[in-house]
C-alpha cells in the first residue's frame, strides 16, 4: 500500500545516491523533470544528498522550514525550479529522499512582483533617464530570464527613436545607423508597427527570419548573439500616445504568453513614466534657462551698458575740449582718466559675472562646485561692494555633474535676490556635506525677510520657484526664513547617494528587430 502512496503521490519523490544522481523517481517526479524515469536513473539531480540528521526528528512531507528552491533544465532553452525538502533514508543513510514540487510559475510571479516594484523605486532615484531604463531593461532580463532587452524613446525633437536603455546585447555604436540601411533595404521593423497602432506585436521565430533575410545583412552580426527566438514590441504609452517601445528577446524555448505580455506591459508602463518625467523636467529646464537669461539682459541692461555709455559721455567731454584748442588743466583730464578706469573696471567686473553665469555647469564640472561659487562670490563682490565669505566642509567632490549645476544655480539666484533686494551689506554661504546631505545657505544681514520677500515677488516672482524645482529634482528642500537678529537665511538641504566602492559595470549594449 505504501509503495502505491509513492508511486502515485501528487508531488514528486526522488532518491538520490551519495554521488548526487537519481536512483528512483515516482510519475510525479519524472513528468516535473521533464523525461521517462528509465532515461533519469543515473542522471545528475539538481539535489545535493542530505546532511545526517543528528537531531532524529521527526521529517514530514510538509514540513515547509526545510524547503529548499532548485534549478532544472531538462532541455535547450527550458527552466524549471523546484522547492524541495530532503532527508537521509533511516535505511540506508547513503541515499537521500526529495519530495519536491514545481514552483516556476510562482517563482516568477514573485521575480515579476520584485522587478515591477525597484523599477517603480528607481524613477525616484538621482540617476539619469538612461541610468533608469538601463536599470529597467535588465530587471526585465533577469525577471524573465530573458536573451536581451531594449527601450527606445522619441528623441527631443520627437521625429526618431533613439536606444536609451539596454541590457543583454552587446553595445554597437552604429547600431542606430545600420537598422536605418536595414530598413532602406525593405527589412520589416516590427517595433514601428507596436509604435504606431499603440499595442504589443509579438512575433514567433523572429532570429530565424532576420539570420536569412538579406535586408537584414547589415545588423546581422550585431544580432547573433545571445541567441534569442520570439521577440515581443510593446509600446511606451504617455497620455495616450506612443512615446516609444519596450522590445524584448526570448530565449529558445521561451514562448510569450499572456501573463507575460502583461509583465512587459507594466514594465513599459514604467519606462514611460520615467520618459515622461524626464521630458517634464527637461521643459521646465528649458523655461528656468530662458527666464535667467532674461533676468541677465535685464541687469547687462541695468549696468553694464548705463557704465559704458558714462565712459562714452566722459571720452566726448574731452573730445570737445579737445577740440577748443585751450589748455587743458593736469588735474581735470586725472579726474576724467580716474572715473573713466573706475567705471571700465566695474564694467569688466560685471562683464565677467555675466560670462560665468551664462556657463556655470562648465566650472562646477571642472573645478567642483565649491570654486564655481567661490568664483560667483569674487564677481560679485567686485561688481557690487557687498562683502561675501564663503564657509565650505565636508566631502564637496560628491556634488557634481547636474547636481552641482543646480546647486550653484540656486545659490546665485539667492545672492541675486540679495543683491536686487535686500539692501544689505554681508552675506555670508555655506556648503556642508555630512551623513550623505549637502546643506547650502545664503545668510545676509539686509532689510529682513517681509521688505526683502514683496520686492523678489513683484521684480521676480519665478525666481524661488525655479530654486524649489531644482532642489526637489534631487529629493530636496529650499526654505526661506528670517535671520536671527537682523536678515534672511535660505537654506537648501538634498540628500547625497551613500559612498559605495564602483562595481564593474557593463555598458548598455544595442541591439533591437
Amino acid at each position: 500500500m505504501w509503495a502505491e502512496v509513492a508511486v502515485s503521490s501528487p508531488d514528486g519523490l526522488a532518491v538520490v545516491d551519495s554521488a548526487g544522481r537519481f536512483v528512483r523517481l515516482n510519475q510525479a517526479a519524472a513528468a516535473l523533470c521533464g523525461r521517462a524515469e528509465a532515461d533519469l536513473a543515473g542522471a545528475v539531480a539538481p539535489f545535493p544528498p542530505a546532511a545526517p540528521d543528528a537531531g532524529g526528528r521527526a521529517w514530514l512531507p510538509d514540513d515547509g522550514s526545510a524547503e529548499q528552491v532548485t534549478a532544472w533544465s531538462p532541455g535547450p532553452g527550458i527552466r524549471r525550479e523546484f522547492a524541495y525538502r530532503a532527508r537521509p533514508l533511516p535505511a540506508d543513510p547513503s541515499l537521500t529522499v526529495v519530495a519536491f514540487r514545481d514552483v516556476t510559475d510562482e517563482r516568477q510571479r514573485q521575480r515579476r512582483v520584485a522587478a515591477i516594484a525597484r523599477a517603480a523605486a528607481n524613477l525616484a532615484s538621482q540617476g539619469s533617464l538612461t541610468a533608469m531604463l538601463d536599470a529597467l531593461a535588465s530587471e526585465v532580463v533577469q525577471a524573465d530570464a530573458l536573451a536581451a532587452v531594449q527601450i527606445l524613446a522619441l528623441d527631443p525633437t520627437g521625429r526618431g527613436l533613439r536606444i536609451m536603455g539596454m541590457a543583454g546585447f552587446a553595445h554597437h555604436a552604429d547600431f542606430l545607423d545600420r537598422l536605418m540601411d536595414c530598413q532602406r533595404r525593405g527589412a520589416a521593423l516590427m517595433m514601428l508597427d507596436a509604435f504606431a497602432r499603440g499595442e504589443p506585436v509579438v512575433v514567433a521565430g523572429r532570429w530565424t527570419v532576420i539570420m536569412a533575410d538579406p535586408a537584414w545583412e547589415p545588423l546581422r552580426e550585431y544580432m547573433r548573439e545571445p541567441r534569442w527566438d520570439f521577440f515581443a514590441s510593446v509600446p511606451l504609452l504617455v497620455r495616450g500616445r506612443a512615446a516609444g517601445v519596450l522590445n524584448a528577446f526570448f530565449a529558445p524555448g521561451q514562448v510569450v504568453g499572456q501573463r507575460t505580455l502583461e509583465f512587459l506591459a507594466a514594465m513599459a508602463e514604467q519606462a514611460a513614466v520615467a520618459v515622461d518625467y524626464s521630458a517634464l523636467l527637461r521643459s521646465e529646464r528649458d523655461s528656468a534657462r530662458r527666464e535667467e537669461r532674461q533676468r541677465l539682459a535685464r541687469d547687462l541692461h541695468d549696468s553694464i551698458v548705463q557704465q559704458v555709455f558714462s565712459i562714452g559721455m566722459q571720452a566726448k567731454s574731452l573730445e570737445v575740449v579737445a577740440q577748443r584748442g585751450d589748455p587743458v588743466p593736469a588735474q581735470a583730464v586725472a579726474r576724467i582718466a580716474d572715473e573713466v578706469g573706475m567705471l571700465s573696471r566695474t564694467a569688466l567686473a560685471d562683464l565677467r559675472a555675466m560670462v560665468h553665469e551664462l556657463r556655470p555647469s562648465a566650472a562646477a564640472e571642472l573645478r567642483g562646485v565649491e570654486e564655481a561659487v567661490r568664483a560667483l562670490a569674487d564677481s560679485t563682490a567686485n561688481r557690487t561692494g557687498l562683502r561675501l565669505r564663503l564657509a565650505v566642509s565636508g566631502a564637496q567632490e560628491r556634488v557634481k555633474g547636474e547636481l552641482a549645476e543646480d546647486i550653484y544655480r540656486i545659490i546665485a539666484e539667492a545672492i541675486h535676490n540679495v543683491v536686487k533686494h535686500a539692501r544689505a551689506r554681508a552675506v555670508v554661504i555655506r556648503l556642508t556635506v555630512r551623513d550623505d546631505r549637502l546643506t547650502a545657505t545664503v545668510a545676509d544681514d539686509g532689510c529682513g525677510i517681509g521688505a526683502a520677500a514683496a520686492a523678489a515677488a513683484a521684480a521676480d516672482g519665478y525666481g524661488l520657484t525655479v530654486m524649489r524645482d531644482r532642489a526637489q529634482r534631487w529629493g530636496g528642500t529650499v526654505t526661506v526664513r528670517p535671520r536671527r537678529g537682523q536678515g534672511t537665511i535660505v537654506r537648501t538641504v538634498v540628500p547625497l547617494a551613500p559612498e559605495a566602492a564602483p562595481a564593474a559595470g557593463q555598458p548598455a549594449g544595442e541591439g533591437a528587430p
